[in-house]
């Protein structure tokens, strides 16, 4: 009996250990504590879904008046994800955790007139606030801005 309480004790802990965090919900971009670039592509509200090796991240922005919703989904597992970029382009994307699981990276390529882009985009917690970090290299030169999202 005493190893059976250890062994499920022992399957617990190490599923804590090894659980990844989960992103899910609608989340509100909060402008007073992101870092925000000058002409930043910020979504005002992204909802994201995170079921077992998938994630779907739907981003509602408005531009020049005009209302956009974009979603792109991904595999947890560091296999390539496409996703459908401006201007009929292909986006591809690979998502990797952190060692901790607390954090998720996803890197993303595409072809642009000038040249290719790459965009790192890192989600993590930071108490009850979604982090989303993100960094941008192209023939435009380098962006990065932080943007803080609280849930809704």
């Amino acid at each position: 009996m005493k190893k059976l309480k250890f062994l499920l004790a022992a399957i617990f802990i190490s599923a804590g250990l090894f659980a990844q965090t989960d992103f899910s919900g609608t989340w509100e971009l909060n402008n007073s504590e992101s870092k925000l670039g000058e002409r930043s592509f910020a979504p005002n509200e992204i909802v994201i879904v995170q079921n077992g090796n998938e994630m779907s991240v739907e981003s509602h922005m408005e531009r020049q008046g005009q209302e956009i919703t974009r979603t792109n989904k991904y595999t947890l597992d560091g296999k390539e994800s496409v996703n459908p970029g401006f201007r009929d382009s292909e986006v591809k994307s690979t998502a990797v955790w952190s060692d901790d699981k607390k954090s998720l990276k996803i890197t993303s390529k595409f072809s642009m007139q000038n040249g290719d882009m790459t965009m790192v985009t890192v989600y993590k917690m930071n108490g009850a606030s979604l982090v989303v970090e993100s960094s941008s290299s192209s023939s435009f030169g380098d962006r990065s801005e932080t943007r803080v999202y609280n849930k809704k």
